[in-house]
């Protein structure tokens, strides 16, 4: 009796399974992607019709931290994540153990200095405050941006470790306000300067363009550095799905999307 009733359990069990598929996820012809909101999902809204007529649905979820993306990724939950660049992916898996992998770089958006309480780096005097990202790798593009700027001035050869630690000079003793990406615009009118990422700059209403008192060129070695991916777990890059993704996104169709919509705070990596 008991083994006919374990028996019984195991087969519902199979059943179950064989209908949910692994992650719960319906069909292969089902792409899920975790992604920020500005600009990832806004582009992969785009490339829904492209990816359509080849069979393919893309279900985009927005979600405005940089931790959860790769987690859901790690787990299963999703095919994969729109959001982040290189850096950040190598150093996530660090410190997390995590298995993801870059499956195609996509864009790059140009990290930018912009007016807080001031317009002008010409303005900086003693004690200003300047807001910048905390994570690993945004904080150190950040600084490094401040240097190129004539700023601050880091310790010799720190380049993508760097850290507020690593300043060796600072003139004006300005202080460095480091906060979780997503608040570095809400303090605008409270500090002299704020750096942000692209996205969360254009999330704040500013242009690269027109707004920015100073930003990353689009032939420097950061922003080659810095292009954002689609990311995968480890494994899955090759799927047919994920390589369809990659390729929607660098259609011509898109990059004609991006160079038209977001006024050169988003650039197509080639």
């Amino acid at each position: 009796m008991k083994k006919k009733m374990v028996v019984t359990v195991v087969a519902a069990a199979l059943a179950l399974s064989a209908l949910t598929g692994c992650g719960g996820k319906k069909d292969d012809k089902t792409i899920t992607v975790a992604a920020s909101a500005t600009p990832h999902a806004e582009i992969l809204e785009q490339v829904k019709p492209i990816l359509a007529e080849q069979g393919y649905t893309l279900e985009v979820t927005v979600f405005n931290d940089y931790v959860q993306p790769n987690q859901v990724v790690e787990s299963g939950e999703f095919d994969a994540n729109y959001f982040q660049h290189i850096p950040y992916l190598n150093s996530f898996n660090e410190e997390q153990g995590t298995h993801l992998v870059n499956a195609g770089g996509i864009h790059y958006e140009p990290f930018g200095i912009y007016p807080g309480t001031k317009s002008d780096l010409s303005e900086i005097a003693d004690g200003d405050t300047i807001a910048v990202p905390n994570d690993t790798t945004n904080e150190a593009r950040a600084l490094l941006l401040l240097q190129d700027n004539g700023i601050l001035t880091l310790k010799e050869g720190v380049g993508l470790e760097a850290t507020v630690r690593d300043i060796e000079e600072n003139p004006h003793n300005v202080e460095i306000q480091e906060l979780e990406a997503a608040q570095v615009p809400r303090v605008k009118d409270e500090v002299a300067f704020v750096v942000l990422n692209g996205n969360y700059a254009m999330e704040a209403g500013f242009s690269v363009a027109k707004d920015a008192v100073a930003y990353e060129q689009a032939d420097s070695e950061a922003a080659k550095t810095y292009v954002n991916v689609i990311a995968v777990k480890e494994g899955n890059e090759n799927k047919e799905s994920i390589k369809a993704l990659v390729e929607a996104l660098k259609s011509d169709t898109i990059k004609e999307y991006i160079n038209n919509t977001y006024d050169g705070g988003v650039i197509p990596f080639e």
